[in-house]
């Protein structure tokens, strides 16, 4: 893809780039902000889904879609997006992407259903995949060479702020409630930003085109859109529907469909009239094959850990969304440190880099898997800190040279393609890791809820004695405690209430007992022995989700000694990372 190589070389014509006018900068603020916000769109969510599930009476596979179907949106628009931007200007599609991601935003905000929400995240993530592949192309003919690498630096750090800040910002705007809009100020926070830089685009972007830029490959978008999308759909709201005729047949279409692109690829690979998306001449070069690989399965790590890291905070141990959001950073703060050390770590080891940054992560989800192992239901969020911090450094190391790295072993001129193609499968393995992480975890959640119940039974019991029941009383108690967890755990939306417990409230309250002993008992249970479970329950579960992430980094590690070694020195000067 011309438009993503252009913005990787840090080297051009010597009349490329503006070397004199103020509105280079302005042009840079503006692009600048649309990865701000693509970027921030992808984390923020995270913080909010407990909330925006108690609102919208979504279930888990609901919104696992909320931020699974963005990134998967996203990945399916990046290399298209590209190539409209080749062909009929950057700075048209840049301003058309912007446009549908502020309103898409807008109908984020507004949404009045979970269905809403997820078709509005559909179009968000197209739209930020028109967007991206131009922010590069239009850094590359605004700024000069000696300018650029500058522009290329604030660029680096737009995308580490934005994945960032997205937790901490998220968590602070809902619990700000401005306007009383919780949850949906965090697509209404884009509004303004996006209007402000759809006008100041519009007056100081200069147009540029690929010259000689060959036609869109529709068919090709088409069917790797739809192997997609036959992938990720079952995987995420399969369990929920107990994996109906229909998910299956999904499932067993996606390889065939991805095959079919392939070979749909190859033959117009040897076209020398036509213009594939994807060169298949890449695949005989080892750097992009393996560097595939490793993208789609780091990145099916860090996400899908956030995404059940707040939702155990919040939901399991009643964190309000700032502080869990606070929790998260020094993982935040260290990705920072990591990617701002990380060109002097590659000087260094080159390839090696991704081999400690991958270590460093596995060291700190070790850590993440002991301290709950540790706490148990005790667990405090501060106690996770530590190992977060580790992973946060072994993060930055990862993702601020991962592309530089995987695209210097490829001796190619198609070297905008593969770079457009790693990107795409950034995200998709975040989608695919959302999905796969939210199948174990909501499993577990029930499969764990009856251990996790009755390590509440102890307290619950002395209780209930001191509150004057009989044994007899106890023990239907218990009973019908350890019934209604189980059935709740175990539902698709938490945030209802089974029919095994309306029932069991009805018959207490109706029962023969003193108000006075009914108030004691009723405190006990809901009171006390139902957060404790869920602690246990949600703790537990978290735990064990986290050893996902210790498979897909150690999977990454193993990968990285498949790439060719190549000298520090020939590491491209590339912002990494999606």
């Amino acid at each position: 893809m011309d438009s993503i190589a252009a913005g990787l070389k840090t080297t051009a014509p010597p009349d490329q780039g503006d070397t004199g006018s103020p509105a280079r900068w302005v042009v840079l603020a503006v692009a600048l902000s649309a990865i701000f916000m693509q970027m921030l769109d992808t984390t923020i969510t995270m913080v909010a889904l407990p909330s925006l599930q108690s609102d919208l009476g979504a279930t888990f596979a609901e919104i696992q879609l909320v931020v699974a179907v963005y990134s998967l949106a996203f990945a399916c628009a990046l290399v298209t997006g590209g190539r409209l931007g080749d062909i009929y200007g950057r700075r048209k599609i840049f301003l058309i992407g912007m446009l549908g991601f502020t309103i898409a935003s807008a109908l984020c905000g507004a949404a009045p259903s979970s269905a809403f929400l997820i078709g509005s995240r559909v179009l968000q993530g197209l739209c930020s995949g028109l967007m991206f592949p131009q922010v590069l192309s239009i850094i590359q003919v605004t700024f000069s060479a000696k300018e650029r690498p500058k522009a290329l630096a604030m660029y680096g750090a737009s995308v580490g702020l934005g994945t960032v800040l997205g937790p901490v910002l998220g968590g602070w705007l809902i619990d700000m409630d401005v306007l009383g809009t919780d949850w949906r100020a965090i697509f209404y926070v884009n509004l303004p930003v996006g209007l402000i830089a759809l006008f100041l685009g519009m007056a100081k972007i200069p147009e540029s085109s690929a010259g000689g830029a060959r036609r869109l490959d529709v068919t090709g978008a088409t069917i790797l859109s739809a192997g997609l999308f036959s992938l990720i759909l079952p995987l995420v709201i399969g369990r929920e529907h107990d994996w109906p005729g229909w998910s299956l047949v999904l499932l067993a279409l996606s390889p065939l469909l991805l095959a079919e692109f392939f070979v749909y690829e190859n033959r117009l690979s040897k076209r020398a009239d036509k213009s594939p998306l994807v060169p298949t001449g890449l695949f005989k070069e080892r750097s992009f094959t393996v560097g595939l690989l490793i993208s789609v399965v780091f990145f099916a790590g860090i996400p899908s850990f956030f995404m059940t890291f707040f939702m155990t905070l919040q939901i399991g141990f009643d964190y309000t969304p700032i502080s869990a959001g606070v929790v998260s950073l020094g993982f935040a703060l260290l990705i920072a440190v990591g990617s701002a050390r990380s060109a002097a770590v590659v000087r260094r080891l080159g390839t090696k880099t991704l081999a400690v940054g991958t270590g460093l992560l596995l060291v700190g989800m070790a850590g993440v898997i002991g301290t709950l192992h540790w706490a148990g239901s005790d667990l405090r969020g501060y106690q996770l800190i530590p190992s977060l911090m580790v992973a946060g450094l072994g993060g930055g190391f990862f993702l601020a040279p991962c592309t530089g790295i995987i695209l210097a072993g490829i001796r190619s001129r198609e070297a905008g393609s593969a770079s457009g193609m790693l990107a795409t499968v950034q995200q998709v393995g975040i989608a695919i890791g959302i999905a796969v992480a939210g199948i174990l975890f909501y499993g577990l959640l029930g499969s764990n809820a009856d251990d996790a119940s009755r390590s509440a039974l102890p307290e619950l019991r002395r209780d209930l004695a001191v509150a004057g029941l009989s044994e007899t009383e106890q023990a239907n108690v218990t009973a019908a405690f350890q019934t209604c967890f189980h059935d709740r755990m175990n539902q698709k939306d938490l945030t209802g209430t089974p029919e095994s417990c309306a029932r069991i409230e009805k018959e207490m309250a109706n029962g023969p007992a003193p108000q006075e002993v009914k108030e004691k008992v009723q405190d006990a249970v809901t009171g006390t022995a139902v957060p404790e479970a869920r602690k246990a329950n949600f703790s537990d579960s978290f735990e064990q989700v986290v050893y996902w992430q210790i498979g897909c980094f150690g999977l990454s590690c193993l990968l990285v000694l498949a790439l060719p070694k190549i000298r520090p020195e020939d590491v491209q000067d590339v912002p990494g990372g999606a």
